[in-house]
């Protein structure tokens, strides 16, 4: 037996043993293991707005903090990961990320591109977004002495299986958009500005709800069918300032900027579907109807971790996803901006390849992300399911003045 797998099976053995043996998770775990639009063209986009659509809404570019952190997550984002090529000093890194944030801030207002040969597309922004993340071989090219202690591959944990291809990077560009076609073009023309620069090390493409499916602020669900970020701060409150973009206790590194953890999670649906509907709500210590706490009624209840069933047992589990994720140290908070994907599975193999692009913003990685992944790598249930397999620490630089770039403040 490898140490891997000794691993796995001492971790299994702990959360089947004692008195939660007999909870539905558990349980579940152990049978498991043992067995309408008008395309009339007379319709102006303005038309098109005021009968529901979104096509012509924009997010400003420039501003204090970059955008697409606070701003509310768009239906469809790409994840963009570039590498510096050899021989790119400096000098030449200061014009790329002005030619990047010149084209953004055109793109995002619906103006079409410096050099952009379908201008067609850039008519309809629908909320677009572009945020610009620094990797430690780009910060390093620029400003070493810039560089915050954090900014780097995060520790191992027992249960990563990280594969290259879905790691690293040094810039990362988040792209979002509410549609689609708009979030590819985007795409394609910042990555044009960057043939000369850098190469693509990976790209990861992400969806929530459609736009208009839901009713705005409502949290998202991930492919397990959960509500996803419920505990979340929310945006425009002290609260997420604190979290997202630091404090004199707990400072960002550049102020006005924030860190970013991105983390691509496989989720294994076909085992998933194997566990019963009170096993699901046990590994996570919420309702899948509505998100509340398994002690409560509605999804922002505050939950009650001492509560116990008439057998003595915990309502909440302690090895539940919820109850290793909530700190106990309030300074330990993170601000979650993830997407699903659903990618094509290998031939012959399981029916789904899906999970999480798992995307975390925190004005301190090490003081507030760290803690958090340690508990749920010592103890979390959700593990049987889940398999990080791509990591990436980036540092976001505060927002752009007008007539400036993303990143000038480390050119001195």
């Amino acid at each position: 037996m490898s140490p891997a797998e000794a691993q796995g099976v001492g971790r299994r053995r702990l959360l089947f043993g004692g008195a939660a043996a007999g909870l539905g998770a558990v349980a579940a775990v152990g049978a498991q293991f043992a067995g309408g639009r008008n395309d009339s063209p007379e319709l102006t986009r303005t038309a098109l707005d005021t009968s529901g659509a979104n096509g012509a809404e924009t997010v400003p570019f420039y501003g204090r903090h970059q955008a697409g952190v606070a701003t509310a997550p768009q239906a469809h984002a790409a994840f963009v990961a570039l590498d510096l090529r050899g021989g790119v000093g400096r000098e030449r890194i200061r014009s790329w990320l002005r030619l990047l944030s010149d084209d953004a801030a055109s793109l995002t207002q619906g103006r079409a591109a410096l050099a952009d040969t379908e201008p067609e597309l850039a008519g309809n922004p629908a909320r677009l977004t572009v945020t610009f993340g620094f990797g430690p071989g780009l910060v390093a090219a620029i400003a070493p002495h810039l560089a915050p202690p954090w900014l780097g591959p995060l520790p191992a944990f027992s249960i990563d299986a990280l594969q290259d291809r879905w790691s690293g990077g040094d810039l990362l560009l988040q792209v979002g958009a509410d549609d689609p076609l708009t979030l590819a073009h985007a795409q394609r023309m910042l990555l044009k500005d960057s043939r000369a620069f850098a190469v693509v090390r990976w790209i990861q493409t992400g969806f929530r709800h459609a736009y208009g499916s839901e009713a705005a602020g409502t949290t998202m669900r991930n492919l397990f069918g959960q509500v996803d970020g419920s505990a979340n701060p929310r945006p425009g409150t002290p609260e997420f300032d604190r979290v997202v973009w630091g404090d004199t206790e707990i400072p960002a590194w550049l102020e006005g900027g924030t860190s970013m953890v991105v983390r691509r999670i496989a989720m294994n649906l076909d085992t998933w579907d194997e566990l019963d509907r009170r096993g699901r709500e046990e590994a996570v210590g919420r309702r899948l109807d509505n998100g509340a706490p398994l002690t409560g009624t509605a999804e922002h209840d505050e939950p009650d971790f001492d509560a116990v069933t008439p057998l003595g047992f915990r309502v909440i589990p302690e090895y539940s996803h919820m109850r290793r994720a909530r700190p106990e140290d309030p300074r330990q908070r993170i601000y979650r901006r993830g997407y699903n994907y659903d990618a094509v599975p290998e031939p012959g193999g399981t029916i789904s390849d899906a999970g999480q692009i798992f995307v975390a913003f925190q004005a301190d990685v090490r003081a507030q992300f760290l803690p958090i992944q340690e508990r749920l790598d010592k103890l979390d249930l959700l593990n049987e399911w889940t398999t990080p397999i791509g990591s990436a620490v980036f540092a976001v630089p505060p927002g752009a003045r007008e007539g400036g770039f993303v990143g000038e403040q480390l050119f001195g």
